[in-house]
């Protein structure tokens, strides 16, 4: 029985030489056993180390070994594994139920305990407490030696109950893995494994008291143990200097171990002779070895070229530019990838950004890390399908389970479904499983009444789609209600799976990404249908009869899924390593990666401190219960990770760091950065964050096809002119031109170079198939094609509509009071009733009736759908009574009355379509409907007044209507204007085009209003805004009471009864403005017909088209770009817009209406 130690600083050769001894040992063909003890991550490759050197010398008494193998071989040869194991999973599902049940009892972690994320913490908590040999009944005596009121007693008061439950109902029947080492110190005595063999402990720099433990056991069953330290040693002394103070406490307990024991110290081995093995090949990194963390530290003058600073302008570029470097060393060095390794100190951040980027450059990866698997899809597929049920069927949990791809819904008919449910509002239990077919329409809202044929078709899709949905879950549904025992309900689960044919669609995944080439994926998927089923196996042992609601079993299930990390195995052996620095093992890497290297980053700021904090720790410590190192320590800790880190590699080391993170955020060096400059003033630095024109920084950016080719294409968008830039980049065109694969992508690259943000026009068939050959055109859609072209093609051509929700927008508020006026008009019509003798309150109650009537057509339930909308229709209640009242107080006051309601003019209308010549020779037709139309006759004249109703406010502006951005008034009144012959005995005469607008105005005053006075000013505020004929006569007959200004139309009359300031335009002007509207038009639709798309918004003072526009992500507008403009729309008076048409028409002269 004896101890040796190895030191040896990093890189000396310590893992070198504890393989060459054990080739030693087997080329003498010793008869002992020979044990090679590893940490768990690195024993694969310490075995192919050890085949590689002992080669066919290889025999049985050779072992590659973990303490964590080392419990299962010794417990497999002695008994100890009888009882049934939990994982990490486990162990959390069975600590949270623990929790839930004594919750009452705890006091420091009663708030604390249902946060997510406590649970993991706890578990860690107690894996430590089990590594340091912290028992349940020691936290509690050490807690009654604490005085009241300090919080540590209260923590361990709890954390002594709850660790004792657990191991409570652990013992019964189970065994958790952190008890492996413990059991494992328990029966080595019994084993005859470690009898007389000698045995290498290698790669650990520190070790834990379970550990220790074991440690001890196995100096008093071999003949030596010799133990690795990564340390200096010098005449006879091991000098503990701050890198090596970890080093230094390890050695010092282990000799106390053997003291204790009797041990014999055998003469070290120092590994001391320079340079070291691993940095043969690099005098730079050798130099780094020993002066990194040396005082006084040397500086090496030389220029360097194994050691490199790169600064990056940001991540991504740091990652490009470590990938083309990648490419460069194998390429021009002869390097393989598996010589390769790229690390950092926040895998998390960087590991999506390397994938990415890799993949583009076509350099093979593994990236070594424990993966979380809740976001694999069976695992979301299993936790959707419970919240489905406990969270009442919401919209996010359905849709969450649907889109796994793992149920029996084809993916196409998911979207189909969600889009119906988004628009029809559906969510609730009650909704989905009820038998009742779904029969909302929600393109039909407050619209037709008669279902067509088309949504008929549409809705019995949408129910058989749904029928597919529920059939499985409401089966989970119904089989989960009430308490069940643990086991029913992972029985019922495993069920459900089975009848969604989850574990065939898993294989189809598995064989679909191999097909892909994407073994990583296939791999997990391996995994995961085997991990799932141990989960609920786990579930079944530990909580088998307990009984749950399914809320609890999701708790539960949930935080199994969290904690339970999935390892997996390298695809293929010549592969860059990507990993974490606490992960890495250093043999075999030549060339080191390091990226990442910002303040705050490496070395790492450790702010976590668990449940228990640095002083609680040290208290602790005083009191005789040691666990794991405090902050400060880790502190040290991260240091020596610093050192271990920078000389890993073997003969190139490249460290980099972003200036500036994703969002832009600036970011500072490592204090690594600086120290490498003061050790080596002539590091060779680069960085891109200044581009040279040089031969040399161009060849940089070819590299890979793909990423070269990105290149290119941006190179080509710059439109470079004839120089040396230009040339060679023309050379790499030729290359890809040549290529048979990348011809066509550059044929492609190159047109897109000349690449502007307009459109072409569209050719004539593609416009009839758009338009059709016999075109009709809705005049409330010729202003959109006047705001914007591009935005009338999208809208109307293309028929693009952003996703329906299901709420009340303004226009479905526009169109509900649209229904209810005219259902209101047409009922006066009909019953023959007299505008002159309606009273407010038959309004009220007819008003009332008929909101209350479409309320109950399946076309409006949205307004009954909630508490909310029920209470938003009183209130529509209010406003359509209000402007009743007051519409039929306007009617009552004039001398014109209504002669027709929503009279549609179109090819089956009440009125034929308006026929518009367009400069080809082609016309086209145009249609719409008013919504009223008043009539005067007076003096054997008939005068036509046009009513259109707005739910907001609405301007009437000459300046618009010339540009053609306000043109339905007057195509609704040309309309009707040349119906002679047909409804009027001549020709009629325009009398007013006019809005009204529906609403229920608020009333501000600072004094008391009579009725009178009130009446006023509601007037006031209904009052039409339009264009009224210059006839004195016929306006007054609009307005019978009217003195001074009206409150019905824009009119004044003077005190000497004349017409003063008002919105008004004589017979002839009227006739220019109507033939000016339907020219604006013509030349509107011929442009459309000749395929005219452009991306031309117009602008005016006060606003855009596009501050409002669903399409801009589509065009993509952007006024900064040379080919994008706007089509400015200067404000006119009405005098200047009179002088134009005049002059456009031939006719010259001043606007002769005020």
């Amino acid at each position: 029985m004896s101890l040796r130690f190895v030191y040896g600083r990093s890189g000396s050769g310590k893992s070198h030489f504890c393989i060459e001894s054990i080739k030693k040992k087997v080329e003498d063909e010793v008869e002992y056993p020979l044990i090679y003890l590893v940490p768990e991550q690195y024993s694969f490759q310490s075995e192919k180390n050890i085949l590689n050197a002992i080669g066919e010398k290889s025999n049985l008494n050779v072992t590659v070994i973990s303490f964590k193998r080392m419990a299962f071989r010794v417990m497999n040869e002695v008994g100890g594994i009888t009882r049934k194991r939990i994982d990490s999973s486990g162990k959390c599902m069975l600590i949270s139920h623990i929790v839930d049940k004594i919750l009452e009892e705890l006091s420091a972690f009663r708030r604390a305990a249902v946060q997510k994320g406590f649970i993991n913490t706890l578990s860690d908590s107690i894996s430590e407490f089990k590594r340091y040999s912290v028992t349940p009944e020691l936290l509690l005596k050490t807690a009654e030696d604490i005085e009241e009121g300090i919080s540590l007693k209260d923590k361990l008061l709890d954390l002594g109950k709850i660790y004792g439950e657990f191991e409570t109902l652990l013992h019964k029947n189970y065994i958790d893995s952190d008890d492996d080492l413990t059991l494992l110190s328990e029966k080595l005595e019994e084993s005859k494994v470690f009898n007389n063999a000698e045995i290498w402990i290698d790669e650990f720099y520190s070790f834990t008291p379970q550990q220790y433990k074991i440690i001890e056991k196995l100096l008093k069953k071999s003949r030596r143990v010799n133990i690795t330290l990564t340390s200096d040693y010098v005449d006879g002394k091991n000098y503990g200097t701050d890198i090596f103070q970890f080093t230094k406490g390890t050695e010092d307990r282990i000799l106390e171990i053997a003291r204790n024991n009797n041990i014999k110290l055998d003469k070290p081995i120092v590994l001391a002779k320079r340079p070291f093995y691993r940095f043969k090949d690099s005098r730079e990194i050798s130099f780094l070895e020993k002066n990194l963390f040396a005082f006084p530290y040397g500086k090496y003058k030389y220029k360097t070229s194994d050691l490199k600073l790169f600064r990056a302008q940001n991540t991504y570029s740091e990652i490009e530019s470590t990938a083309r470097d990648i490419i460069r060393i194998c390429r021009d060095e002869g390097y393989r990838y598996k010589d390769i390794a790229v690390i950092t100190r926040d895998l998390e951040n960087y590991e999506t950004l390397v994938a990415s980027i890799f993949e583009e450059h076509g350099i093979p990866y593994f990236i070594d890390e424990k993966r979380n698997i809740e976001g694999n899809l069976i695992v979301v597929l299993i936790t959707s399908a419970i919240e489905i049920i406990t969270k009442n069927w919401s919209y996010e949990s359905v849709f969450r389970y649907l889109k796994t791809g793992l149920t029996n819904v084809d993916i196409e008919d998911v979207d189909v479904l969600e889009n119906y449910v988004l628009a029809s509002g559906i969510k609730g239990k009650k909704k989905w499983i009820d038998e009742e077919s779904w029969d909302y329409r929600p393109d039909s809202l407050f619209g037709k009444d008669q279902i067509s044929i088309e949504e008929e078709e549409f809705l019995d899709k949408i129910n058989s789609i749904k029928k597919v949905v529920i059939v499985p879950l409401k089966k989970l549904y119904k089989n989960t209600r009430g308490k069940k025992s643990g086991e029913e309900i992972c029985r019922i689960v495993f069920n459900f799976l089975n009848d969604i044919n989850a574990s065939e669609k898993v294989e189809n995944l598995i064989e679909m990404f191999k097909n892909s080439k994407n073994q990583t994926l296939a791999n997990e998927y391996s995994q995961i249908w085997n991990i799932i089923m141990d989960l609920l196996d786990q579930t079944v042992e530990v909580m088998g009869d307990m009984p749950l609601n399914l809320e609890e079993f999701e708790k539960i299930m949930s935080i199994g899924f969290r904690e339970h990390k999935m390892g997996l195995i390298p695809p293929s052996v010549d592969q860059v390593l990507v990993g974490s620095v606490d992960r890495l093992k250093s043999h075999n890497i030549c060339i080191l990666y390091l990226i990442g290297v910002n303040d705050g980053v490496f070395p790492a700021v450790n702010n976590e401190e668990g449940i228990l904090n640095d002083m609680e720790r040290e208290l602790l410590k005083n009191k005789g219960v040691e666990l794991a190192k405090n902050t400060r320590a880790a502190a040290f800790e991260e240091q020596f990770l610093v050192y271990t880190t920078l000389t890993i590699p073997g003969k190139y080391l490249r460290i980099s760091y972003p200036m500036a993170d994703y969002e832009g955020n600036t970011l500072r060096p490592s204090i690594i950065v600086s120290r490498l400059k003061n050790i080596y003033p002539n590091i060779t630095e680069e960085s891109d964050l200044i581009f040279s024109e040089s031969d040399e920084d161009r060849l940089k950016l070819v590299d890979a096809k793909r990423p070269t080719f990105n290149q290119l294409v941006y190179i080509l968008r710059k439109r470079l002119d004839e120089n040396n830039d230009a040339l060679f980049w023309r050379d790499v065109y030729k290359w890809f031109s040549s290529d048979e694969y990348w011809r066509e992508k550059c044929k492609r690259a190159f047109s897109g170079a000349a690449y502007t943000n307009q459109t072409e026009l569209i050719n004539s068939e593609k416009v009839r198939k758009l338009y059709g050959d016999n075109v009709h055109i809705n005049v409330s859609r010729m202003e959109k094609y006047a705001q914007c072209p591009f935005a009338y093609y999208v809208q109307y051509g293309l028929n693009a509509r952003e996703r329906k929700i299901f709420k009340l927008t303004y226009p479905d508020i526009g169109t509900f009071m649209h229904k209810v006026i005219d259902e209101f008009s047409e009922k006066v019509r009909t019953q023959q009733l007299s505008w002159d003798n309606i009273e407010e309150k038959w309004c009220e109650e007819n008003i009332s009736n008929i909101v209350d009537n479409n309320l109950k057509k399946s076309n409006s339930f949205i307004l009954n759908s909630s508490p909310r909308y029920r209470y938003f229709t009183e209130r529509l209640k209010r406003v359509l009574i209000k402007t009743v009242i007051v519409m039929t107080t306007h009617i009552k006051m004039s001398g014109f009355k209504p002669i027709g309601y929503e009279m549609d003019f179109s090819e089956k209308g009440a009125y034929p379509p308006i026929v518009v010549q367009l400069p080809s020779g082609e016309e086209i037709k145009l249609i719409g409907r008013i919504d009223r139309i008043d009539m005067l006759v007076k003096e054997g004249e008939t005068y036509i007044r046009i009513i259109d109703y707005k739910s907001g406010s609405k301007l009437f502006r000459l300046s618009e209507v010339y540009y053609g951005l306000q043109v339905q008034l007057l195509l609704y009144l040309d309309a009707i204007l040349t119906q002679e012959g047909k409804d009027f005995d001549k020709k009629p005469i325009p009398g007013a085009i006019l809005y009204f607008k529906i609403d229920d105005p608020l009333i501000k005053t600072s004094k008391d209003l009579g009725d009178d006075d009130l009446t006023k000013e509601i007037m006031k505020k209904f009052k039409m805004k339009g264009l009224l004929i210059d006839d004195l006569e016929i306006i007054r007959e609009m307005d019978r009471e009217m003195e001074g200004n009206s409150f019905i139309i824009p009119a004044r009359i003077n005190k000497d009864g004349s017409l003063g300031k008002s919105q008004a335009a004589s017979k002839e002007q009227f006739e220019l403005l109507r033939n000016h509207v339907k020219n604006v038009i013509a030349k509107n639709c011929e442009n459309m017909l000749r395929g005219n798309i452009s991306i031309k918004p117009c602008k005016s003072k006060d606003s855009k088209p596009c501050d409002f526009c669903m399409y801009s992500s589509i065009c993509t507008f952007d006024e900064s770009l040379e080919d994008n403009s706007y089509r400015f729309i200067y404000d006119k008076s009405d005098e200047e817009v009179w002088n134009l048409i005049y002059k456009e028409y031939g006719k010259e002269g001043e606007n002769d209406g005020e």
